[in-house]
């Protein structure tokens, strides 16, 4: 069930109506219906998956409750090495199997070897690397005692499974979602309107943005050789807009539909495309699995406080890690080593934390270096994006091969001014435009329409608010799935 489906449109008003009119004076009821709404809405993916949603819930929550009434330091430590085991055991099966099969397998022939390894022909359960990543922070969280373990299996059940953030984030905190699903919620008409603008513009960014670019970015990227250099350079900017509208856009749609419910989750995007150096990217974008990794992986290992060597191993392996934690591909793990080469001069510096406020704060316009920042800092996401996006190493390098391609000959300039006019569209160009405008307004805010009743004229707000719906109404046919789901 997609956020930008028919169904989805008669399956969230009537969890609304059934959570706000009909069990909302009873809080384990109401908390019940929604457990059951998630697992309805996960159900819709695939039924036999909910087996294992619903093993890997019961797997921490237990193993948190024994973690918690060990008699020894010796029995933690145990039950936490059964459950950290048991869920990247199933996460690694299921995602990683065959990468490791088929690697060994070509390493092996480089040895002159054939060996012949099983290849299983598993589906991906879709959303596992989020809900593993919520049962695993529960568990280390009671373990490093940041947190009592939590005794009602229905809050904690539906903590792992609220549908809103289920299939791809953000990735939660217990610490952040469980009391709020311990304590009666009250509607609020402000929070209801603010939701409403978040999924209004996520799905602006989904269906009009992400989807819009998803169709040029798949031609250019499955055809590179007939393409110039600049043309190749248009297709990655494209993806770079496809990529942040999908998963940016999913995310709004899933804080927006908690905020109708009386829920906050985690923000996870903020403006990353206006960040004016990697580190200042990395802290706006998919922040939540940032953070996951800085709080159980990095400062585990030693964070910044060792010597060269062991910044520079925590950054490679951070980064590495969220590469792979992203998919069974070399292209993933590329495009994370790129990004930690990217990241290595600032921490070397001591400049990682230089930008830490908004960009042009206070003004309308940026300075010129903040400008010239941006666009370098852009610059380099777009290239590391090739490797996200390629099917394989050898067309990764193949395409950053061919950007190189024709770019002295004004021959290749007119061709790709041609691919923009008649293939990509002046509309395109415009919305996306018009797209990078409203972000770069409310770049001060949580997401680039809140706060929006005290700052814009009514009449003016209500004119945005009917020709975003207008829009999204428009390119509503070209329904894709989003990225992240593959995640």
């Amino acid at each position: 069930m997609l956020f930008n489906s028919i169904e989805f449109a008669l399956f969230f008003p009537l969890v609304f109506v059934l959570y706000w009119f009909v069990t909302q004076r009873w809080l384990r009821v109401q908390n019940a219906m929604l457990l059951v709404a998630s697992y309805f809405f996960y159900g819709c993916w695939d039924w036999r998956f909910l087996f294992l949603l619903a093993f890997s819930t019961f797997l921490d929550y237990y193993t948190g409750i024994r973690i918690h009434d060990a008699s020894s330091p010796r029995w933690k430590r145990i039950w936490l090495v059964i459950s950290v085991t048991v869920n990247l055991g199933f996460l690694g099966f299921f995602k990683y199997y065959n990468f490791f099969a088929e690697s060994f397998a070509e390493l092996t022939r480089t040895f002159g070897l054939e060996t012949h390894p099983l290849i299983l022909s598993v589906v991906l359960p879709v959303g596992i690397s989020f809900y593993t990543f919520h049962g695993l922070s529960y568990v280390f969280d009671i373990y490093y005692r940041r947190i009592e373990p939590h005794r009602d299996p229905v809050n904690y059940a539906l903590f792992v499974s609220f549908f809103p953030l289920l299939v791809a984030g953000p990735i939660e905190r217990a610490t952040h979602l469980l009391p709020q699903l311990e304590k009666p919620r009250t509607f609020d008409k402000a929070k209801a309107a603010d939701g409403l603008r978040q999924i209004l513009w996520g799905l602006f960014k989904k269906v009009v943005i992400a989807d819009t670019c998803a169709g040029h970015v798949n031609v250019i990227f499955d055809n590179p050789e007939q393409y110039s250099g600049i043309t190749l350079l248009v297709g990655a900017v494209l993806f770079a807009f496809q990529i942040y509208g999908d998963f940016s856009g999913y995310s709004d749609i899933a804080l927006g539909s908690a905020r109708l419910l009386g829920i906050e989750l985690l923000q996870n995007f903020s403006f990353p495309y206006f960040s004016r150096d990697i580190a200042e990217f990395w802290r706006r974008w998919h922040i939540s699995l940032s953070s996951w990794f800085r709080d159980y992986l990095y400062i585990p290992l030693g964070g910044s406080k060792g010597g060269t060597w062991m910044r520079v191993r925590n950054t490679f392996i951070i980064f590495l890690v969220s590469g792979f934690w992203h998919g069974a591909n070399w292209t993933f793990i590329a495009w994370g080593a790129l990004n930690a080469i990217y990241f290595l001069p600032l921490l070397l510096s001591g400049r990682n934390r230089t930008h830490m406020g908004t960009v042009a704060e206070g003004r309308l316009l940026p300075s010129v270096k903040e400008a010239f920042q941006m666009l370098v800092t852009f610059g380099a996401t777009v290239i590391a994006w090739v490797f996200f996006r390629a099917e394989d190493m050898h067309s990764a390098f193949a395409y950053l091969g061919g950007l190189l391609r024709g770019l002295p000959s004004p021959g290749a300039y007119i061709s790709a001014y041609r691919f923009v006019v008649n293939t990509v569209g002046p509309a395109l160009v415009l919305l996306i435009l018009f797209f990078l405008v409203v972000e770069w307004l409310g770049r001060h805010q949580r997401f680039a329409l809140a706060g929006w009743p005290g700052r814009v004229p009514t009449s003016m707000r209500w004119t945005f608010y009917y020709a975003v719906a207008a829009c999204i109404l428009y390119y509503s046919g070209q329904e894709q799935q989003f990225i992240y789901f593959q995640f």
